[in-house]
């Protein structure tokens, strides 16, 4: 199973960005996948989800702002995120499973949210 999440940056707070994560070695159509995020010294925290059924799930303090998506196609989950805030400073990893699942290992991409 290989999970690379790309797209992180700087970014002045309200401002937006777009993650995407590309796999490689399951069943991706069949597969809920999740985002997860973590800061220095914390552990990850889970923040969207998405089914093999196209349901969206999100953490209280990113619904409305942030958007789950999947293609099938490509193999590849994507997380829209708009009026970002300096609290979603974090690297951001994609992960396989079940809602609320947040891996470990993968290769994750720096957001950082700031003016």
């Amino acid at each position: 199973v290989q999970l690379v999440a790309s797209g992180g940056g700087l970014v002045q707070p309200g401002g937006s960005l777009t993650l995407s994560c590309a796999t490689s070695g399951f069943a991706f159509g069949l597969s809920g996948m999740n985002w997860a995020r973590q800061v220095p010294g914390k552990g990850r925290e889970w923040v969207a989800a998405i089914s093999s059924a196209n349901n969206a799930h999100y953490r209280d303090d990113v619904r409305g702002r942030f958007t789950v998506s999947r293609d099938n196609f490509k193999n590849t989950i994507s997380l829209q995120m708009n009026n970002l805030k300096p609290e979603d400073s974090a690297i951001y990893y994609c992960a396989k499973g079940i809602i609320g699942v947040t891996g470990n290992g993968g290769q994750g991409t720096q957001v950082t949210v700031s003016s």
